[in-house]
């Protein structure tokens, strides 16, 4: 493997991995804001939301203007990054079944990343009313990429997983701006 082609490949896999790397701090994942409490008590993992939310330096002062970038942005870093993952496994990819169900995925993926730009454009304009469409995209996106493999890859399972909680995160958060 040429250092070229591990660069482009494996860059992307590390950093959609930098949310559950970099650990943080201590005293923010005890003692959050209020506002990523709020959100955070209405996910299904409550601990996988604030070490998620808090593997971002903007999280401790944020608004929920800035949370929304927050949580699309981590979304869209494991989105792209389990692209790249998908690529290089169907590169390695010994049986046309396994390239077919992979290929799916890769379909799968792409419009998640499609949605999950389409919401920064939302959220760049100010206009919030398909945030929560665009997250539930990215998450069906992603349980359809698990069911086309049927759980083969652990590691592809382990990123449709972190998918699925991250657009849970953002649906949550697209709600604070229906309700205001």
């Amino acid at each position: 493997m040429n250092f070229t082609y591990a660069f482009f490949h494996l860059i992307p896999l590390f950093f959609s991995l930098i949310p559950f790397i970099v650990h943080p701090s201590n005293a923010a994942t005890t003692n959050p804001t209020e506002l990523v409490l709020h959100v955070c008590r209405r996910t299904s993992d409550y601990s996988f939301c604030v070490e998620s939310l808090y593997s971002d330096l903007h999280t401790p002062g944020a608004d929920a203007y800035q949370l929304a970038y927050v949580s699309f942005r981590l979304a869209y870093l494991n989105a792209t990054g389990t692209q790249h993952h998908i690529a290089t496994l169907l590169q390695h990819s010994s049986s046309p079944g396994q390239s077919q169900h992979l290929r799916q995925c890769s379909r799968d993926y792409k419009k998640a990343t499609s949605a999950l730009e389409r919401a920064y454009y939302d959220l760049d304009s100010e206009t919030f009313f398909e945030l929560a469409d665009f997250a539930g995209v990215a998450a069906h996106a992603a349980a359809d990429c698990q069911a086309a493999t049927k759980g083969t890859y652990s590691s592809l399972a382990v990123m449709n997983k972190n998918l699925k909680r991250l657009s849970e995160i953002c649906n949550v958060v697209s709600k604070l701006f229906s309700a205001s």
